[in-house]
């Protein structure tokens, strides 16, 4: 806590000019931490965004490994046995 002036004690008008401009310099810096806590906020939802982008792309291609590797497979059985079932 601030503690009190000489010249506040001694003068109530003093005191409440003090006052004012600490009630001033406290609703500025006040101002400033809101200001930082959205920036913050816009940037985490910026990254969140940015992790579902690269997360359903992620998804996308495995899911287009998985195809390929299924009809590799396919394409193999169907190989074997048009050469080994069908002679």
């Amino acid at each position: 806590m601030i503690e009190a002036t000489e010249i506040e004690k001694k003068s109530l008008e003093a005191h409440v000019e003090l006052c004012a401009e600490r009630y001033n310099s406290l609703n500025n810096r006040l101002l400033d931490l809101a200001t930082k806590i959205i920036d913050v906020s816009e940037s985490i939802h910026k990254v969140h965004t940015i992790v579902e982008d690269m997360s359903s792309k992620r998804n996308d291609q495995i899911i287009g490994w998985g195809i390929g590797i299924i009809g590799f497979l396919i394409g193999t059985i169907g190989f074997l046995i048009v050469h080994y079932v069908v002679k």
